[in-house]
């Protein structure tokens, strides 16, 4: 089965292929001729997947998915959650995100936080959402230079490295995004 992933970020492009084993053939966005930025308006994580593929199945009538991620930082009451990837003004990159957030923590005791990933499906016009969470904790300094986004300074409950110090291997075991694809693939395994 062949399914559109709403996204031109090649980070997660991977990540998926690599959890889905190729068991599935996935093309982005910029592989599937779409020349579009798709906004993401919405309060929750939930409402932005759901645009998102959405917006593709209107365009090309294909099976396709799309996702939503956000961090929730305990003292931070959930932010940066809905607006993990805008959480810096102007036209930051994660440098910038990351930053902000140990700023905003650095004197603070509580670091617990978790990734939560939210996935929108849409098979023959139909859609279904899928969740995944991980728990951990935010370190005080950046570590390790694999991964993207916030990797560096997320530690996994269970784990004694952050995602940026994992192999993709050993990131897959505790993703938040691995634990909604797990149960995107058991949706899509009983498909007509």
């Amino acid at each position: 089965m062949t399914l559109i992933f709403a996204t031109n970020n090649i980070h997660k492009v991977n990540e998926i292929r690599n959890a889905l084993n190729n068991d599935f053939e996935i093309i982005s966005l910029k592989e599937a001729g779409i020349n579009k930025d798709i906004p993401e308006p919405h309060d929750t994580l939930e409402a932005n997947a759901s645009e998102k593929s959405q917006t593709i199945f209107r365009l090309t009538d294909s099976n396709c998915f799309s996702e939503d991620t956000g961090l929730e930082v305990e003292a931070l009451n959930g932010a940066p959650g809905v607006k993990s990837a805008r959480y810096a003004e102007g036209e930051p990159q994660y440098k910038d995100f990351i930053d902000k957030l140990l700023d905003k923590l650095k004197d603070e005791n509580n670091r617990k936080a978790r990734f939560r990933t939210v996935i929108s499906l849409i098979i023959n016009g139909e859609e279904q959402l899928f969740e995944g969470i991980c728990t951990g904790k935010i370190t005080r300094e950046r570590i390790g230079a694999n991964g993207f986004g916030y990797d560096p300074v997320f530690i996994p409950d269970g784990a004694d490295k952050t995602f940026a110090e994992m192999t993709m291997d050993e990131k897959k075991q505790y993703s938040h995004r691995a634990k909604a694809l797990a149960k995107l693939v058991t949706r899509l395994k009983i498909c007509p």
